[in-house]
């Protein structure tokens, strides 16, 4: 049996055990009831032989209605029982099923994670790319522009947020490279991205399920750039969790879900560039 079927059985014995105790505390209760009836019948000396017949019989009756409730009581008691065994064993085998599972994640988890600290190892032996280790010349070094953050994001996801997080960024004063304003018609993508992912100080990424999809090229792309410049300089990539999971994170990166992270779930745009706003000068000074 799964988990989930295991999860049902304790649920469903739960509930049978709740409602076996409500009867058993209906049941005692009208044992009580019954005996203080048969308790409060009382005989005078003087009554009569057919009135003192009759009061037995009110007697017998309480007496009898109080031991049938109380009968009933050590069944449902009996009931109770043999449901709470059932319900600790399965609730022991529903615990080794979670364990094994957790252990089976865990392993998913082991795994994934070592693939991606392969990839790292791997990115750090090659050679950086030409286009984001591009050293300017004496003529230009004082005209390229240098930016607080870049931004990494899927497309579906501007209107949704990322429009406002740069918008709540720049009103701040903090320098952005955001495709948006910086790629025009005609321009080489990849060329752009490389200039804007090496002039920042740091990356932020905006983790969506549109970002993690296996569709996207451009957001692959900009991740392994970042995690390069991260190996090689430092350079701190900050993730924004929006509408994702601590579990889809996991599953898509164990490097990035291990970093602290901010997450539109609990925080605005300008809550997080105000965030933003902390580190700055800590890196410039």
């Amino acid at each position: 049996m799964s988990v989930e079927q295991y999860q049902r059985t304790v649920n469903s014995l739960d509930k049978e055990i709740a409602e076996l105790e409500k009867k058993k505390a209906a049941a005692d209760k009208k044992a009580a009831d019954e005996s203080k009836k048969a308790e409060s019948v009382s005989i005078s000396k003087n009554a009569s032989a057919t009135t003192i017949k009759s009061k037995l019989n009110e007697i017998d009756r309480h007496n009898k209605a109080s031991n049938k409730a109380a009968t009933e009581s050590a069944e449902f008691g009996k009931k109770i029982a043999d449901k709470r065994a059932k319900r600790n064993d399965a609730y022991l085998k529903l615990q080794k099923e979670q364990q094994k599972e957790q252990k089976a994640q865990q392993k998913v988890m082991d795994n994934i994670k070592k693939e991606y600290e392969n990839r790292i190892a791997e990115l750090e032996k090659q050679s950086i790319p030409s286009a984001i280790t591009y050293n300017p010349t004496t003529d230009d070094v004082n005209s390229i522009e240098q930016y607080d953050v870049f931004i990494s994001h899927a497309w579906e996801d501007k209107e949704d947020f990322v429009d406002e997080l740069y918008n709540a960024l720049t009103a701040l004063g903090i320098k952005v490279w955001y495709d948006t304003s910086k790629i025009k018609w005609g321009d080489s993508m990849r060329k752009k991205i490389d200039e804007g992912l090496k002039k920042s100080k740091f990356g932020i990424i905006v983790l969506s399920p549109n970002y993690i999809a296996e569709n996207k090229y451009w957001t692959k792309i900009e991740l392994d750039g970042l995690f390069q410049l991260e190996s090689i300089n430092g350079k701190t990539i900050l993730p924004i969790w929006h509408k994702l999971t601590k579990k889809e994170v996991m599953e898509y990166s164990p490097i990035i879900a291990s970093k602290l992270a901010m997450t539109t779930a609990t925080m605005t745009a300008e809550d997080i560039a105000k965030e933003m706003l902390e580190l700055i000068p800590k890196v410039s000074g």
